[in-house]
């Protein structure tokens, strides 16, 4: 038994071509999760899971466990994430190896560090929880958001009954994509991962840009290395 960190890097990508081994930074963006994973310490195996040859050697080159390659069901643009994960597991298992958590950490995530794995194991363990998920603070509550009328009519957009200012909404947390752990139990068993044994890691906005389009990548490119302290 043990742990087992999966990275999901399928080839292709609508918004951004080959984005989970594009440079950032001169370093191929899957790399950046890899090598966030080896260094928690925390995982008997680090595996990339891609339909990618190409990827595979990468990744193989930077320290993954890459024994076999995702089956072509689970590699299309409308592929499940967590159908793909438990494929993974079946895989190891008839290979004698079987794995007590499983975290899927997502490439897109380049600013989330072995740190942040560390914080959310900790949470894992010590409410000896069924899932932890990260999330950060959300950028804007969602009673400023609304879907627009006909001809962008913003008729009835605000509930007025309601106290819209900043200062008495609270505060609201957003999922971001860089960190789920789970028992493989609850994986494989297609488990709520936000059940009443689920808790979340609040990570840092700095650490939590997801990228999915080109704006993104420069977003993250620009905020690596970058000092987020301000006096």
């Amino acid at each position: 038994m043990g742990n087992i960190a999966i990275i999901p890097a399928r080839s292709g990508s609508k918004g951004l071509k080959d984005k989970n081994i594009r440079l950032l930074k001169g370093k191929p963006l899957l790399v950046y999760t890899l090598e966030a994973a080896l260094g928690s310490g925390l995982f008997d195996c680090v595996h990339v899971s891609t339909d990618s040859a190409q990827y595979a050697e990468i990744a193989r080159k930077h320290g993954a466990d890459v024994p076999f390659l995702r089956d072509d069901t689970y590699a299309g643009d409308t592929a499940d994430t967590w159908d793909a994960a438990r494929f993974v597991m079946e895989e190891y298992k008839k290979r004698g190896r079987n794995f007590e958590t499983a975290a899927l950490l997502q490439p897109t995530s380049p600013l989330r560090d072995a740190g942040d794995i560390q914080k959310a194991y900790q949470i894992f363990e010590d409410r000896q929880a069924d899932s932890v998920v990260s999330v950060c603070p959300a950028e804007h509550a969602p009673r400023l958001m609304n879907h627009l009328g006909e001809q962008d009519s913003l008729n009835g957009f605000f509930d007025f009954t309601t106290d819209v200012r900043r200062q008495a909404m609270g505060d609201y947390y957003r999922i971001n994509g860089a960190v789920y752990i789970q028992k493989t139990s609850l994986l494989m068993q297609k488990g709520n991962l936000y059940g009443e044994k689920s808790y979340a890691y609040i990570m840092e906005k700095s650490h939590s840009i997801d990228i999915d389009d080109a704006f993104d990548f420069c977003m993250a490119e620009a905020a690596m290395g970058y000092n987020f302290t301000f006096s």
